[in-house]
């Protein structure tokens, strides 16, 4: 099977939204606690672009979305405007076939033709696949916030990465 890493669609609204429910369901790796509905999800697509800091990219198998790498705002105020915080959700049955890799590949390639100097991710901890993914593409640690999210009925440290664009 061939493997797609493409632009979204609306189309893909309601899969991207069952895959990161997943994640909130089953996981720490997201922070959230309530699942969304396909209308909540619309406003977090619906801002990102073609170009620019925020960009979406979805990995398509056998016409299915198995997952998605995307670069959005990470904090409100303007001064930091060219740093983003980058993501990457796999649905789990595509877990170890390269596929995070090639979507982080073809984020990080559009986010370097862009005015963004930093790319940031914040990774639960213990996530040792997630951070071996970001080492390979140069990010590094920046530091641990330590208890800094509760969710399951414990707290769970989130460690820093960066990476220059």
């Amino acid at each position: 099977m061939t493997l797609l890493i493409r632009r979204p669609k609306t189309a893909d609204i309601a899969a991207l939204t069952d895959l990161y429910n997943h994640y909130i369901h089953t996981t720490t790796i997201t922070f959230d606690i309530a699942p969304f509905t396909v209308e909540q999800r619309t406003q977090w697509f619906n801002h990102y672009r073609e170009t620019g800091r925020h960009q979406l990219f979805i990995a398509e198998l056998a016409g299915e979305v198995v997952g998605y790498a995307s670069s959005s705002q990470l904090r409100s105020k303007a001064a930091y405007d060219t740093s983003v915080e980058t993501s990457v959700y796999l649905n789990p049955k595509a877990h170890g076939q390269g596929i995070g890799t090639q979507l982080y590949h073809t984020l990080l390639s559009a986010l370097a033709t862009e005015d963004v100097h930093r790319a940031y991710a914040g990774i639960t901890l213990p996530n040792p696949a997630s951070i071996a993914l970001h080492q390979k593409f140069g990010f590094k640690s920046v530091g641990v916030y330590r208890e800094v999210g509760r969710k399951f009925g414990r707290y769970w440290d989130v460690e820093w990465f960066e990476k220059a664009l």
